[in-house]
């Protein structure tokens, strides 16, 4: 296979016209603390990739039962390979925030912990050497990212996706406090969820009131998921 992308945590592959993400074992953090809120990798755990793939086969698959486009096509745990949809993925992440956490909290001065309702959305820029700045749909358009509309369109996605995160999560004993997704266009500028959905693009809290970082997470998933 061709390496299109190599990211932190997956590789975008490609071969015969076909298009593959593989997930590593690579776990983002800081100083050895795992963190999915991370721009840099804080490890690697062994089974991280498998264990991703699979909840994201398990997610990506519920979010289509609700009508929800993603690029998912198939998924192969062993290879830890996730075959997908040839699209175009602008360099931003959809952010959406049910109660203040993590950077929100530092940026604005606010505790941890108050509720967001209706949900608080953001797009930020995928730019580690910025740190993600927050960028509105005007700057998006100047600079060709998106197109009219899009940027409201995926909002909109956003939000319809959050409440079937949220109430699936909460099945499992965990309630979803922020999240991040990625969208991606075809050709004909169809509109759906990339990327990866897994405990790397949450923060969740259990109901013992702990934050577990993304390894623990994950290791709740699979278990309450497959088990």
């Amino acid at each position: 296979m061709n390496t299109v992308y190599d990211g932190k945590t997956k590789s975008v592959l490609e071969s015969g016209g076909e298009y593959f993400l593989f997930f590593k074992d690579d776990a983002t953090g800081d100083n050895g603390v795992f963190d999915p809120g991370s721009n840099t990798v804080g490890g690697s755990v062994s089974g991280k990739g498998r264990t991703g793939l699979a909840i994201s086969k398990f997610f990506f698959e519920l979010m289509e039962a609700n009508g929800i486009p993603t690029h998912y096509l198939g998924a192969d745990l062993d290879k830890c390979l996730m075959k997908v949809k040839k699209v175009s993925v602008p360099k931003l992440e959809f952010v959406l925030r049910y109660f203040t956490a993590g950077s929100m909290c530092r940026r604005f001065t606010l505790e941890k912990g108050l509720p967001f309702d209706p949900p608080y959305t953001e797009v930020t820029l995928k730019d580690d050497a910025q740190g993600d700045p927050l960028i509105s749909e005007r700057l998006c358009l100047m600079k060709g990212m998106l197109n009219p509309g899009e940027y409201d369109k995926a909002l909109g996605l956003l939000v319809m996706a959050g409440e079937v995160l949220k109430k699936e999560l909460a099945r499992l004993g965990l309630t979803l406090i922020d999240f991040k997704l990625e969208f991606g266009f075809d050709e004909d500028r169809n509109i759906c969820i990339a990327d990866e959905i897994t405990p790397d693009i949450w923060r969740v809290q259990d109901k013992d009131g702990n934050i577990p970082d993304q390894i623990e997470c994950a290791k709740t998933l699979i278990k309450a998921l497959y088990n």
